[in-house]
This record gives structure tokens, C-alpha cells and sequence, in this order.
């Protein structure tokens, strides 16, 4: 019956049925808890990979996730995921496996770009002033930069490695 339901749908169909298959099962049962997917790309660093970035409700807080995905044997994998926190002092982290990620919040409105080593991040809005950023790197000790719309470029210091 659920092979009849993926003919004709596109592989970003197939990937997000896989995602909210995958966010059902790991928090079946929990309470006060809901998610929201927020965007999801396809062949992001090569054919047949994904990223998800998705908001968490759980407790009266929330948090931002990337997770990377990768197809194998026609078969999605979550491989690996980092999240952050609004209003942390922890402004950025990296999968510390490849494809190195960056990711982290924007809380200073004037900051118009960020650079993981030479790639520039995506900024993506998501609400309220909120504002989350991801980059692909090659390189797994990448220097993060935020320019300003005044052009001034200030170094962010990672403050740790925690996974969430």
C-alpha cells in the first residue's frame, strides 16, 4: 500500500514523508512536543543527500536543528545533527564529520552575510527577528565571520562542541 503512495511523487516528496516518519517515531509519546519542519534541500554537497532544518517545541523551549541525510541502498539515513538555542551564547557549531556543517543563530539584525572559512552561509529568516545560518565547508577547523551592512567583519568564536 505505501508503495503505491510514492509512484509519481517527486524524491523531495519521498524525503520529507521519510523526515516526518523519522520525527514521529523518535518522539512518539512525548508530551509537549511538537516540530516544524522549516526547509529541506536536496543533493546539497552530492546526488542523493538532503539537509532538513527543522524548530523543536518541547517543554516551553525552543530550538533550531540541521540534520544531513544520505540515500543508501534507495534508503534515507539520518546521519548527523546539530541544534542551537535563540538565545545561547553558543552562536555557532560544525558536525565534526564530513560534510562539515556549519550552523548557528543571528540575533544582531545588522549582520547581512556569514562565511565558514571562504563559503558563504545561507540565511534563512524564521520568525520573529529570528534568524538561523548554515554553510558547507571542506575544511573541519573553518574561522566564522559575520559581515555587517556597515561592512564591519568580526570573527565568532565557537564556545563548544556540545551536540544536541
Amino acid at each position: 500500500m505505501l508503495s503505491s503512495f510514492f509512484i509519481g511523487c517527486s524524491d523531495e516528496e519521498k524525503f520529507e514523508h521519510f523526515f516526518q516518519q523519522q520525527m514521529k517515531e523518535m518522539h512518539m509519546g512525548e508530551k509537549n512536543y511538537s516540530y516544524s519542519l522549516v526547509q529541506k534541500e536536496l543533493d546539497i554537497v552530492h546526488g542523493e543527500d538532503a539537509i532538513a532544518i527543522f524548530t523543536e517545541y518541547k517543554d516551553q523551549e525552543e530550538k533550531i536543528y540541521i540534520a544531513y541525510f544520505e540515500k543508501e541502498n534507495n534508503q534515507w539515513e539520518w546521519q548527523q545533527t546539530r541544534g542551537a538555542e535563540w538565545n545561547s551564547p553558543v552562536k555557532w557549531s560544525s558536525m565534526n564529520s564530513e560534510p562539515f556543517i556549519y550552523s548557528g543563530t543571528i540575533d544582531d539584525k545588522s549582520i547581512v552575510k556569514v562565511y565558514a572559512g571562504d563559503e558563504l552561509a545561507k540565511i534563512i529568516s524564521i520568525k520573529d527577528n529570528k534568524r538561523f545560518w548554515y554553510a558547507i565547508s571542506p575544511v573541519q577547523d573553518a574561522t566564522v565571520k559575520t559581515v555587517k551592512e556597515d561592512g564591519t567583519e568580526v570573527i565568532v568564536e565557537e564556545v563548544n562542541h556540545e551536540e544536541f
